[in-house]
């Protein structure tokens, strides 16, 4: 599975809660916040000033090692 920019916040955190430190790094911190469950990704990063390339390249890195252990 490949995290995209479309994704919720919501979605992805409840989904694969590995990622969540990328989403502090990044400075998304309010991940329990109402507009994380109906933001996607890109909107988020942008409301708060993020790269969302960079972001979501981030989150899937985060994903692979569950990737290569399946």
């Amino acid at each position: 599975m490949t995290i995209t920019k479309d994704m919720s916040i919501g979605e992805v955190v409840k989904k694969y809660p590995q990622v969540v430190p990328v989403f502090f790094e990044h400075g998304l911190g309010c991940l329990g916040c109402a507009a994380a469950h109906f933001e996607n990704i890109e909107q988020g990063a942008k409301a708060h000033g993020v790269d969302v390339d960079a972001l979501i390249e981030d989150l899937n890195k985060a994903l692979a090692p569950a990737a290569a252990k399946a």
